[in-house]
């Protein structure tokens, strides 16, 4: 049986501003960032104590997914305040913090390289 999930890629095209990112703006930790095969580097990060990691790269060929919607949904305890958290950081809205007609607060955001995710409580 399948118990939970292990690993989500977001695509990146910068590595270095992603970890930035990742770990200094929306607080996640660092779980990697090692070298991976020839000129690969392997980079991932993870809600703190969290199972699921997000691996930040791009596999050849795939380029043309960076910058779209991942179909990530993050949770946060406090929608209203972790947005507010992140807008003070500079972090881009799609749709701010809205309550949504089957119940909770909804809001979306993009990474630095328009990737796009949603957040509810």
């Amino acid at each position: 049986m399948i118990s939970y999930v292990q690993i989500v890629t977001i695509c990146v095209s910068d590595q270095d501003r992603a970890k930035v990112f990742y770990t200094e703006t929306l607080g996640m930790e660092l779980i990697a960032d090692q070298m991976f095969g020839e000129g690969t580097r392997w980079l991932t990060v993870a809600p703190k104590g969290a199972k699921t990691h997000i691996v930040l790269y791009t596999p050849p060929g795939m380029e043309d997914r960076i910058g779209t919607s991942t179909g990530m949904v993050f949770g946060a305890e406090d929608v209203q305040a972790t947005c507010d958290d992140l807008a003070a950081k500079g972090v881009e809205f799609i749709r701010l913090p809205e309550t949504q007609p089957w119940g909770g607060l909804m809001a979306e955001f993009k990474d630095p390289g328009g990737n796009q995710f949603v957040m509810h409580d």
